[in-house]
């Protein structure tokens, strides 16, 4: 998962505040499985990005709760825990076309009904396309960390993008993070703990791996060099 934040100029020339967003534009290669996926299964599972409230019971065809999961990279998590709970529908946002090719690709193998895909920015995918109190979880799972400190303005875990998260989370639903990089997970805890909508669910530390959250190979690697993952799980409060 990729996010920044820039500037924009005002009309008078001057440095408007800064604008997070979920992202920034990174070349990857897209391959053979991944663009023909994207050709044949996006019309089918890539919603259009639309600047107004979705009806996702009418997208899905049924009503259930709803998550959404920002910035799913090559989408085995999503995929792993839309498998486990097919009760509960999911919006994948990504806007690396690799990675949205590869979650299709699982799709298709996995026959997942309950997996829907919008290639957007999440920051106005929030904003525009899903109401207020609407959400049963937020999974934000591995988001760059912006490891140099003049690039930690840039980190999409700040108190106003937390803000937005907390709004379209329904009265006791989840917004569940998690990152490698214990200074990120720092920050987040401080962001998350001064947001008013939330709770901390583990009282006012992290969080042990919700059994939902896969282990990702990348993690267990970690794990057996003692580096070890640090997961924030938080609800809006009622």
């Amino acid at each position: 998962m990729n996010d920044s934040c820039d500037p924009e100029p005002d009309e008078a020339g001057a440095e408007a505040p800064p604008r997070i967003r979920s992202f920034v534009v990174r070349a990857g290669r897209i391959g053979p499985g991944q663009a023909r996926a994207l050709a044949t299964l996006a019309p089918r599972f890539v919603l259009p990005f639309v600047a107004e409230p979705v009806d996702f019971a009418r997208v899905f065809g049924r009503v259930a709760p709803l998550a959404v999961e920002i910035g799913f990279g090559m989408g085995s998590a999503t995929a792993a825990i839309a498998s486990a709970a097919p009760h509960v529908d999911f919006i994948g946002i990504e806007v690396h076309p690799p990675g949205v090719g590869a979650l299709l690709q699982r799709i298709a193998e996995q026959e997942l009904e309950n997996v829907r895909i919008v290639q957007h920015d999440a920051v106005e995918v929030l904003e525009l396309m899903i109401a207020p109190a609407s959400l049963a979880a937020i999974h934000v799972f591995f988001p760059d960390p912006w490891h140099k400190k003049r690039h930690h303005k840039r980190r999409l875990i700040q108190a106003p993008f937390v803000r937005l998260l907390a709004s379209r989370l329904a009265p006791g639903a989840t917004l569940h993070c998690a990152t490698d990089w214990l200074p990120y997970a720092e920050q987040m805890l401080d962001v998350l703990g001064a947001e008013p909508m939330l709770v901390n669910a583990s009282g006012d530390g992290f969080a042990p791996r919700p059994p939902s959250r896969p282990l990702t190979k990348f993690e267990q690697r970690g794990l057996d060099r003692g580096h070890g993952v640090r997961d924030l799980v938080f609800t809006r409060r009622g």
